[in-house]
C-alpha cells in the first residue's frame, strides 16, 4: 500500500475499490479540509504548468470552487471584487512584464 496523505475526489476510493485494492481514507475537518484544499491548489496548478490543458485547468477551478464553498465566500461578491480590481489596475491582456521599478 502506498501512502499519500492528500486531498482526493470523492469517488476516488470507491475507483480504487472497484479494482480490488486496498484503501483507507478519513474524513477531513474544517481545519485540515482548509489546509489539504490550499496543498491541492498548488499541485493542481502545477500540473497546470506542465501540462497546460482544459482537464488540468478544469482540476484547478474545481479546487477554487471548493475553496470558495469551504470559505462561504459570495460567488457573486468575489466577481465584484474581480471587476474592481480589472477596472482599477486592468487585467492581464496586454500580457505586461515589470522588470524594474
Amino acid at each position: 500500500m502506498s501512502t499519500y496523505n492528500k486531498l482526493v475526489r470523492d469517488n476516488i476510493p470507491d475507483i480504487i475499490k472497484a479494482k480490488g485494492q486496498p484503501v483507507r481514507f478519513h474524513v477531513a475537518n474544517d481545519a485540515e479540509f482548509e489546509a489539504k484544499l490550499l496543498e491541492k491548489l498548488i499541485e493542481e496548478a502545477q500540473e497546470f504548468m506542465k501540462n497546460p490543458s482544459e482537464e488540468e485547468l478544469a482540476d484547478v477551478l474545481e479546487v477554487v470552487d471548493a475553496i470558495q464553498e469551504l470559505s462561504r465566500f459570495s460567488r457573486d461578491r468575489v466577481c465584484e471584487i474581480k471587476k474592481a480590481k480589472a477596472d482599477e489596475r486592468g487585467k492581464f491582456e496586454k500580457r505586461i512584464i515589470l522588470d524594474e521599478s
